[in-house]
């Protein structure tokens, strides 16, 4: 395996504009190889991320969808969900009002309750953590390796509950997050999900 430094990581990013951790894992996949990892990096719709995370987003529209577990029944679940760009132009695309419409269905299915793990309340993690202690204890960990038994199980949550780090249903390895940079890379713009709401007639 390649010893790659945070010397190549920079490297790559200033040529791409892709992220940190993207062009690290560009460069591991590929073995090092700087030209095969920026390649890469184009391919998967990942470079120029970087660079476009300081632009704001002021455009975008206001998706909704519908479930049906019958189609001879009446919805059961609905979700709104407001998705963001730099400009009327990109909005009014039909990649941009599909990517909407993709992740609307995605959290029908899967359930979030933030759009990403900074909206997650402190107390809320604090609560976890506490728990997630007494687990690790009850099941005999040992005391050295609490601490990264717990952050490990954190992360776990955050994965769970934060819109931008779930699996997308349709593609499980793919992040929500993942789908935004590739579709800001095709798009030319940055491209985020403002807010959204899901009811269940089930949970009300």
């Amino acid at each position: 395996m390649a010893n790659i430094t945070a010397a190549d990581i920079r490297k790559l990013r200033e040529v791409t504009g892709a992220g940190m951790s993207d062009t690290k894992k560009a460069l591991v996949d590929q073995d090092g190889d700087f030209e095969k990892a920026k390649a890469w990096l184009r391919e998967k719709g990942l470079a120029g991320n970087a660079k476009r995370a300081g632009r704001t987003a002021t455009n975008g529209l206001v998706d909704t969808y519908l479930h049906r577990t019958d189609p001879q029944l009446p919805p059961t679940i609905g979700v709104l969900v407001e998705v963001r760009c730099e400009t009327d132009f990109v909005a009014k695309t039909d990649q941009f009002k599909q990517l909407a419409q993709h992740i609307a269905q995605h959290i029908a299915a899967a359930d979030p309750l933030y759009v990403s793990r900074e909206q997650v309340p402190n107390e809320v993690i604090e609560q976890e953590r506490k728990i997630y202690e007494a687990a690790a204890r009850e099941e005999g960990k040992p005391e050295q390796a609490l601490p990264k038994i717990i952050d490990g199980r954190v992360n776990g949550y955050y994965k769970s509950v934060a819109l931008l780090e779930q699996g997308w249903v349709r593609e499980p390895k793919k992040t929500i997050q993942s789908l935004l940079d590739e579709a800001g890379a095709s798009l030319g713009e940055k491209i985020e999900v403002g807010r959204f709401a899901r009811f269940n007639v089930k949970q009300a």
